[in-house]
């Protein structure tokens, strides 16, 4: 299976320069907690999640309208965010290996190019997944195993 037979074609996303007041209201308008970014070329250049927005207003002393996208994504000590795709034509397994290693739930898929065709997440390919399947399809064991290691915590960072 590929990932263009469970990801979604329409995808919400914002730019560096939105605000992150702006970003709440494009995840609320679309029911998603996960923004691709797209830089001034028009590729994906990052993503942004609510948590990040959280996280981001809650230690800075800013309103969600003063802050900017790539204020989050790019901090003073980050010259480039890290950042996982896939394409349509990539295998599925491929995109829950992805999510396995890198603790992630959502990849924005790209063209050749970078530019943004849609986004899948682990719950559109749970509701593709089965109990009894061959190579090609995801079995139940394939994202349970995922989100599993997506769970798996490393210590909390502490505030002092």
């Amino acid at each position: 299976m590929k990932v263009r037979d469970v990801m979604k074609k329409q995808a919400a996303f914002c730019h560096l320069d939105t605000s992150l007041a702006a970003s709440v209201a494009i995840m609320w308008k679309n029911g998603c907690g996960f923004l691709p970014v797209i830089g001034d070329g028009g590729n994906v250049v990052g993503v942004i999640t609510d948590r990040d927005i959280c996280v981001a207003i809650g230690t800075q002393n800013k309103r969600a309208s003063e802050l900017l996208v790539q204020d989050v994504m790019l901090p003073k000590n980050v010259t480039f965010p890290k950042l996982f795709t896939c394409t349509a034509d990539d295998d599925i397994h491929c995109a829950l290996k992805t999510m396995r290693a890198e603790k992630i739930r959502r990849l924005p898929v790209v063209d050749r190019e970078g530019g943004l065709e849609g986004i899948v997440s682990l719950d559109d390919i749970a509701l593709h997944a089965r109990e009894t399947v061959d190579k090609r399809d995801i079995s139940a064991k394939d994202v349970t195993d995922t989100y599993k290691a997506i769970c798996e915590h490393a210590p909390a960072h502490r505030v002092a």
